[in-house]
């Protein structure tokens, strides 16, 4: 996908970092080295002082823009769900039929991610990786009723609530709706995992999109 969103702008919660990294070259530089390196290496072996290493800074310029690596981890996903909102946003705002717009909105949650160029300092290809990964690390943990209460799950919640509107859209006496919302995006992230890594026990391949799976079964759950 290329330049989906021109000069695109995401907005963070600002409890999350102690500077915006992206308003310096030296941020911008931690956000997309650190997301090629939790890639590479995986979260828990991810530190600020490999991370230092990597952009050839001290470990202290790090922490000047975060406070933990579990708070730089929970910052990426809330970019990856404030850029997933964005795309359905995108993606439904001229369709009428609720229909339709139900099925894009899965698509666009549920397809293959590709980089947007319009984002250079982020590659979301790789961005989608360290969710399919690592984003259960960011909720679930001891902290995440407090978490949830300082809004660092917000953007992800937003994403869930807009399936949530287009199926109540068509269905509003379906009873389920938020479960059935939800239970889509995490099945999607757990879809992409298994194909990668557990291939025996899903229908898809590596290269196979689940979207039509998803839209197939929300259809049939509320019509």
């Amino acid at each position: 996908m290329q330049n989906i969103i021109p000069n695109i702008k995401i907005t963070i919660n600002d409890k999350l970092y102690v500077k915006d990294p992206e308003t310096s070259e030296l941020g911008r530089n931690i956000l997309k080295n650190s997301i090629e390196l939790i890639d590479k290496i995986g979260f828990e072996a991810f530190t600020f002082k490999k991370l230092g290493e990597q952009i050839q800074s001290n470990e202290s310029s790090i922490y000047r823009y975060f406070e933990n690596k579990h708070k730089l981890l929970m910052y990426l996903s809330s970019w990856y769900w404030s850029w997933m909102e964005y795309r359905i946003v995108l993606a439904t705002a001229n369709l009428i039929d609720p229909v339709e717009k139900l099925e894009k909105a899965i698509r666009t949650v549920t397809e293959t991610i590709a980089d947007d160029e319009a984002t250079p300092y982020i590659n979301e290809l790789i961005l989608n990786r360290i969710i399919i990964e690592e984003f259960s690390k960011t909720i679930r943990t001891k902290n995440v009723d407090d978490e949830n209460k300082a809004g660092f799950f917000l953007v992800y919640k937003n994403v869930i609530n807009r399936l949530v509107s287009a199926i109540e859209e068509i269905n509003p006496n379906y009873p389920y709706s938020k479960s059935l919302a939800s239970t889509v995006v995490e099945s999607a992230l757990h879809q992409q995992f298994l194909k990668q890594h557990l291939k025996t026990i899903t229908n898809f391949s590596e290269q196979d999109c689940s979207s039509s799976f998803f839209i197939d079964l929300v259809k049939k759950t509320i019509l």
